[in-house]
């Protein structure tokens, strides 16, 4: 009778504890005890996800994200042995059960909790991992240690819930990839797609066995196993997988001791805003995509208001997430929709151009103008004698005040004294230099003078016929300069405008002028106000009085000659020229435009000389070919608007008149220094006081513009022959077309400019001037 009383007393606290088991977990599932997803939910599993953005030729330029660098692949991305290394090392029995592992559970009760073995790894399977990436753990801290323990185990029982669901919800196939796709990898780097990327600079599909095991190792502690920071620990980790991966005949013991011998060899490259190429350009697109509507109210000039205003309407990529929206009617999230963003930057010109500046300006121009300015008191600012002590410290407290750290003491309610007393207190910093950053202590105020020391330098080069840009440069180092170069920063363009003023005359057929058409080489004089202006002669005094070529004139960048050319036609039509042929910078209809002093973006610039081998045709610039969202869908594609500018007839003048630039004038030493032996054309620009070197070069298939000069117009080169567009900015060009050419893959174009049919103007005419020399521009 007592042995029957046991055994219903135990059979009664049995089914009450299935009872009570079985009412917990219907609780759960009806989210009694927290958040339950729902199967709506579980089938489309909300994460953020990083915006792609691609170059032309397919190489990722970078992702846009605010905290998790997260892309998505699919199963057919996962190379095979990165999927067993997953199963081995996390989940060997994941094709057998249904989200739950019962013999994991027994074997971690056992081991674990009964005989104390900590190292023999935990129960979750995959699906599990899954479901706790997904659904995020509460993270309420207990003071009881009860109550701790019951939460948790709540917790856990709620995630077998969430593994059993997304069992009957997906695939195993589709469990594994969604599990890899949010896992996190530290640096960002959340999902294999971004982990691939981030510690070897390749795409999932082209992981290598040991490589898979290595990310497979880091799963279970990210910090701990990283590969950077602990390679030692990282690699016996991997060499544990490896290991397993052998136990459950994925790999032989002859693979695995090979693999096991193998070091780790990375190619680590942070993914984040600050790395990789193209930096200027991709802040640039983000700026723009994330515009609003323009509201008067938050601008300053009306100007800026309009242009705006403007942008809006015209430009289908300016304020683009702020334009277009979920069918929810919500806009688009350039951090968080995972869109796929293809742009027109070729990745491998962006580099040529890159490496070209930093070659330049690191080897030649920087070096220069440091031996230049050695030993004198006012460096970096020029011996200019209308630059005095007193503009000098305007200037720098204007730089002062537009820094971080000017705005963050200002905030804090500091007076003008204080603040001005704070920066010039020295303090520990990093600052730029061309041999890497330099760690030092230095007072804020100094480092303003001395980061203004190092000149800068923009660049863009676009497809003539497509409006496709393809290289986007703005400036020297993003970290340190970020100022625009190429869309934001206005100029003086000095002799690079003197073409739209010799295409204006050509234009005029009136005149019925042709490079070869002769005109005495003497000093113009204007009628400005009441007194009488003369353009200075850039030339040589020996050329003074001789009959030249409008050729000769364009070719040697001589003053007297645009001058003339000026009286021709009138100033207004050439700005309405300038106008026609793309430039939207405001330029004043006044005599001084034959020295260049209109202030205008090198990206205006680039645009209207591509009107010349366009065959008279202005392309708009296009920075973007399609967006897409998450699944592939094509949202928006972009094209160039084109419009007729000048004649074909004109524009191929033109072309002539720029190849002879090239070939016996201001930019001749493409031809003997860089020995570019193709069609070429170009122009080179330096302003008043050589603030400003200028080259925009010309190909049939590509224009290319660079800017070279201080942030500062006050500093600049004193010597004239190292401060020119031909030395500062030419070069850069040169260096860059060198690797260009030289790189088949672009498929550049070698042929010469296509002569419009019916062409019969004769333009072989004389240069009448010595082979090789320079002249100043």
């Amino acid at each position: 009778m007592r042995k029957k009383k046991v055994i219903t007393v135990f059979w009664s606290i049995a089914a009450g504890g299935f009872l009570l088991l079985t009412l917990l977990f219907v609780l759960i599932a009806n989210g009694k005890f927290g958040f339950m997803p729902t199967f709506e939910i579980l089938e489309n599993p909300q994460t953020n996800l990083a915006t792609e953005v691609y170059a032309s030729d397919g190489e990722l330029l970078t992702t846009f994200y605010l905290e998790e660098n997260r892309n998505p692949v699919t199963y057919n991305d996962l190379p095979p042995h990165l999927v067993n290394a997953l199963i081995a090392r996390e989940d060997h029995r994941f094709q057998n059960h249904s989200g739950i592992d019962g013999i994991g559970l027994i074997r971690v009760a056992v081991k674990t909790l009964l005989m104390g073995r900590t190292g023999e790894g935990g129960g979750s399977t995959i699906t599990q991992q899954l479901a706790k990436q997904l659904f995020k753990r509460d993270t309420m801290r207990y003071n009881w240690s009860v109550v701790r323990k019951a939460h948790m185990a709540t917790i856990k029982f709620r995630e077998w819930v969430i593994a059993a669901r997304l069992e009957r919800q997906y695939t195993k196939q589709e469990i594994i990839t969604m599990y890899l796709n949010v896992v996190p990898f530290d640096y960002n780097a959340f999902g294999i797609k971004s982990a691939a990327r981030t510690y070897f600079k390749k795409n999932v599909d082209s992981l290598k066995i040991e490589e898979a095991a290595l990310l497979v190792g880091m799963l279970k502690a990210p910090s701990a196993y990283n590969p950077v920071r602990n390679p030692e620990r990282a690699a016996i980790r991997r060499n544990s997988v490896l290991t397993k991966m052998q136990a459950h005949h994925f790999l032989s013991k002859q693979e695995t001791d090979s693999l096991k011998q193998l070091p780790l060899q990375l190619n680590f490259e942070r993914q984040d805003h600050h790395s990789g190429s193209a930096l200027y350009f991709r802040e640039y697109l983000r700026l723009i995509m994330n515009k609003k509507r323009p509201d008067k109210a938050f601008y300053q000039n009306y100007e800026s208001f309009a242009d705006d205003s403007a942008q809006w309407v015209q430009n289908p990529l300016f304020g683009w997430c702020n334009k277009n929206f979920h069918p929810d009617g919500t806009p688009y999230n350039i951090y968080t929709d995972g869109l796929k963003i293809y742009t027109t930057i070729d990745s491998r010109m962006q580099r040529y151009a890159e490496n070209a500046i930093r070659t330049h300006m690191k080897e030649s121009v920087q070096k220069d103008f440091f031996r230049e300015k050695k030993g004198q008191p006012r460096a970096p600012f020029a011996k200019d004698k209308e630059l005095t002590d007193a503009s000098i410290e305007t200037i720098m407290r204007n730089a002062m005040a537009r820094t971080e750290r000017y705005r963050k003491l200002r905030a804090r309610g500091l007076s003008s004294t204080a603040i001005l007393k704070n920066f010039k207190t020295p303090c520990e910093m990093t600052v730029f230099s061309w041999k890497g950053d330099i760690d030092t202590v230095m007072t804020p105020w100094d480092s303003i003078r001395w980061h203004k020391s190092f000149l800068r330098s923009s660049m863009m080069a676009m497809n003539p016929r497509t409006g496709e840009v393809k290289v986007y440069v703005g400036g020297i180092d993003y970290r340190h300069f970020k100022w625009d170069g190429v869309k934001a920063q206005r100029r003086q363009v000095g002799s690079t405008f003197k073409p739209f003023l010799y295409t204006t005359a050509f234009e005029e057929k009136s005149l019925n002028l042709t490079p070869c058409y002769k005109v005495l080489n003497v000093e113009q004089s204007f009628i400005v106000g009441d007194t009488t202006w003369n353009p200075r002669s850039s030339g040589k005094k020996d050329n003074l009085y001789k009959q030249v070529t409008l050729k000769w004139g364009l070719a040697t960048s001589e003053n007297n000659i645009t001058a003339w050319l000026l009286k021709q036609v009138s100033a207004a039509a050439v700005v309405e020229m300038a106008y026609k042929m793309g430039i939207t910078s405001r330029i004043d209809a006044v005599p001084s435009i034959v020295l260049g002093t209109p202030e205008i973006t090198l990206s205006e610039m680039v645009a209207a000389f591509s009107v010349f081998p366009n065959k008279g045709v202005y392309s708009t610039p296009v920075f973007v070919t399609r967006i897409e969202d998450k699944n592939k869908n094509v949202l928006q594609r972009f094209r160039s608007e084109k419009e007729e500018a000048i004649s074909a007839h004109t524009a191929y003048l033109m072309l002539n008149m720029l190849e002879a630039v090239v070939k016996g004038g201001t930019a001749s030493k493409l031809r003997y220094l860089y020995d570019l032996k193709y069609d070429i054309g170009g122009k080179t620009g330096t302003t008043q006081n050589h603030s400003d070197g200028w080259f925009i070069g010309i190909t049939p298939d590509l224009v290319a513009g660079v800017w070279v000069g201080g942030e500062d117009r006050s500093v600049h080169f004193d010597d004239m022959r190292l401060g020119q567009g031909s030395a500062m900015a030419l070069p850069i060009f040169g260096l860059f077309m060198q690797k260009v050419y030289a790189d088949n893959t672009i498929g550049l174009s070698r042929q010469p400019f296509e002569r419009p049919e019916g062409f019969g103007v004769n333009m072989d005419c004389e240069m009448e001037t010595e082979d090789g020399e320079t002249y100043n521009d």
